[in-house]
């Protein structure tokens, strides 16, 4: 059976050993950052195989978990950049910043190098972490013991941004395509981790507005000369869709690329994220008209307690019986807008058909197994009901 070094990161990177732990113990570890309710979040080490991390989220101190085997082979977390150091030309000076204004500095800020292509043009290539927003501090310590830092961690729930080293040197967070340096592309390739999942885009409500540090970000890109245009198109929104890793394209055209874009490498991410809002277009602002304030809308509340009787009672009754109608309904036409319910299921009866549909937007959230069931939880409800106008009461 396997056993595991277990330890601490803490936010300032230091490291508390904690001791070996059997697999019993990991497999516990793993069960529980399923739970739905649960604020924890499991990351598979990119580089060693068994190795994990468990991510909690800002507001319980954004601390980082990390089991590794303890017959793992070691590893450098800080490896050289692949490749002929024959590729690597003078760094062109750029007008832009190095870093963005009030950006906080993650790590030990020396991640990459000079620019192999500055004559490709500026660009940036956005990611997402795979994980849910709020979790700022723990992503950027996955990162940074990951070894796959970018220039730039964003988190769009709270507005928060980092550098973990300047924008005009290249980031780890790209895989090479052959001999060919994607990291290094570019006059400046500002690769920014949004702490987000890929779907639903976390671009789904987000005004960059009110956004400072976000609008902070792009300026920067638009200092380096960063055209507000997708060369390749837009980023794809699922997996399945055809990608376009166009290599004349990446190696030569100047503006804003999914991880999706790149050619060598695997990933969708960062998702369908609305381009109309990255980058959108620079605009001067205006002074803003006042106005009468608006009166606040009063949402439909519904009760927890409700729904998951419901759910639990509806499916084994008669035909038709509903349980708490009003406050179903409100969940069942949500589940419809979300593509997940047909209309004519829409009924105010948590059926079946309205269970299968719940469990679809668990899964779409990223829970599996026990934890998408289809019977709602606190924390699947609340996201369904910040998206559809409605709120949850116990």
């Amino acid at each position: 059976m396997t056993t595991f070094h277990a330890a601490i990161v803490h936010a300032d990177q230091t490291v508390t050993y904690c001791g070996e732990v059997d697999q019993a113990h990991a497999d516990t570890v793993r069960a529980l950052a399923a739970i739905e309710d649960l604020p924890r979040f499991v990351k598979e080490h990119p580089r060693q195989p068994g190795a994990f991390f468990v991510l909690r989220p800002d507001d319980e101190g954004g601390g980082l978990d990390w089991y590794e085997p303890t017959d793992a082979a070691p590893y450098t977390v800080h490896a050289p950049d692949p490749g002929p150091e024959a590729l690597v030309a003078p760094r062109t000076a750029t007008a832009g910043p190095a870093y963005i204004d009030g950006a906080e500095r993650l790590g030990g800020q020396a991640i990459g190098g000079a620019m192999d292509h500055p004559e490709s043009g500026p660009r940036f290539t956005w990611h997402v972490t795979v994980s849910p927003q709020g979790y700022f501090t723990s992503m950027a310590s996955y990162l940074i013991n990951a070894g796959f830092e970018p220039q730039v961690l964003y988190d769009p729930k709270t507005d928060r941004l980092g550098q973990f080293g300047p924008l005009t040197q290249s980031a780890r967070a790209l895989q090479n395509d052959g001999t060919r340096r994607t990291n290094r592309e570019g006059k400046v390739n500002i690769q920014v981790e949004v702490v987000a999942m890929p779907t639903p885009p976390w671009t789904d409500g987000f005004d960059p507005a009110t956004k400072p540090n976000f609008r902070k970000l792009l300026a920067a890109g638009r200092a380096h000369g960063i055209p507000d245009v997708w060369p390749a198109g837009s980023p794809v929104s699922s997996s399945s869709q055809a990608m376009s890793r166009n290599r004349s394209i990446w190696q030569s055209k100047a503006g804003h690329y999914g991880h999706c874009h790149v050619p060598g490498n695997a990933h969708w991410d960062p998702g369908g994220i609305d381009i109309t809002k990255v980058p959108g277009k620079a605009a001067t602002p205006k002074p803003p008209t006042p106005s009468p304030a608006p009166k606040p809308a009063t949402k439909p509340k519904l009760s927890l307690a409700h729904v998951v009787y419901a759910a639990k009672r509806d499916p084994a009754a008669a035909q038709g019986h509903t349980s708490y109608k009003a406050e179903v309904l409100l969940v069942e036409k949500a589940l419809k807008a979300e593509g997940l319910l047909a209309a004519q299921y829409v009924d105010g009866s948590f059926g079946s058909k309205t269970v299968d549909a719940y469990k679809a937007w668990q899964r779409h959230l990223g829970y599996s197994g026990p934890s998408a069931d289809g019977i709602p939880g606190q924390t699947s409800l609340a996201k369904l009901a910040a998206k559809h106008g409605f709120q949850v009461v116990a």
